[in-house]
């Protein structure tokens, strides 16, 4: 964004953060892939656009709940702060400009079914985040009720599931209990929603921060890359469903020979094509919109 004067902050797997003045930040989130640590070579087409509507959909959706630091991802609205912003066509559908909101450092992490991680402790341990739930299950049974699973947030390397209790160690009982009720009940309305389009919401990470002293929802919000959604007609009991993200990916990555360490293999374009159809599904479903009504649409 140079371009437009504006002073890179951080650049990610996948969003990258500028400065636009002392209380706003633009947040673009590229079309880049990444699996362990490593970014592809190779991008898939409209992910930045599906990543920022799903997230502008949930935001308005929640908007009765809970506030957010969205300001807009119209960019007309985002011109009026970052002029020259309309000529950037190529970042229109992709940029929120947001408030600077002092994050709260946990991953706020809400489970409704058994997968992931999760799975993986409750088989070698019998908990969840370090919590005792019921014996028996399988994968992607669901719990009793949904479960706040919170995570350390890591400057490097790789995130730590704690407990609630571990996790009101490290911010506060009160911020704690606050983020939980509020993450279980957007977590909720979710999940009834997205089952009436033939979806489950498995789990889902929130981000939070404080604006002005008022706790608010950040970052990306219920998408194909902080989730687990699955086709409601092909979950089985102790199978791993598909999913609405880079799954064709995931699989393609499995079968190859790599170190985990750069370079990367080449991704096929078949696959680059299948995992883009796969996010651009995500969106129509989730939101009941074509993605070629979003912003940054080619003509």
């Amino acid at each position: 964004m140079s371009e437009l004067g504006l002073t890179p902050l951080y650049t990610g797997k996948v969003r990258d953060l500028y400065a636009v003045d002392d209380r706003h930040l633009l947040m673009v989130a590229s079309d880049r892939l990444s699996a362990f640590d490593v970014v592809m070579a190779e991008t898939i087409p409209e992910k930045g656009r599906v990543l920022t509507g799903i997230t502008n959909f949930w935001i308005n959706e929640f908007g009765d709940t809970v506030p957010s630091s969205l300001v807009s991802c119209d960019p007309a609205v985002i011109e009026k702060s970052v002029p020259g912003f309309l000529g950037q066509t190529h970042w229109h559908g992709r940029a929120m400009l947001v408030r600077k909101a002092d994050m709260l450092p946990l991953e706020c992490i809400v489970r409704g079914r058994l997968a992931g991680q999760a799975f993986d402790e409750y088989v070698a341990r019998g908990t969840v985040h370090e919590m005792i739930v019921a014996p028996g299950l399988q994968l992607t049974d669901a719990f009793a009720e949904p479960m706040f699973t919170p995570s350390t947030k890591a400057a490097s390397g790789h995130d730590v599931n704690i407990s609630i209790e571990r996790a009101a160690l490290l911010v506060g009982a009160d911020r704690v209990h606050h983020a939980q009720a509020l993450c279980v009940e957007l977590f909720t309305r979710a999940a009834a929603a997205l089952a009436t389009k033939g979806l489950i919401l498995a789990d889902t990470k929130f981000e939070l921060g404080f604006v002005d002293g008022e706790l608010v929802l950040c970052d990306e919000v219920i998408t194909p890359d902080s989730s687990r959604i699955w086709p409601a007609d092909e979950v089985r009991p102790g199978e791993t469903p598909p999913s609405f993200d880079k799954q064709p990916f995931r699989d393609w990555l499995s079968a190859q020979t790599w170190d985990r360490t750069p370079p990367p293999p080449k991704v096929p374009d078949d696959v680059v094509a299948i995992t883009s159809a796969r996010y651009v599904d995500a969106y129509e479903r989730v939101t009941g919109n074509s993605i070629g009504d979003w912003y940054g649409a080619s003509s």
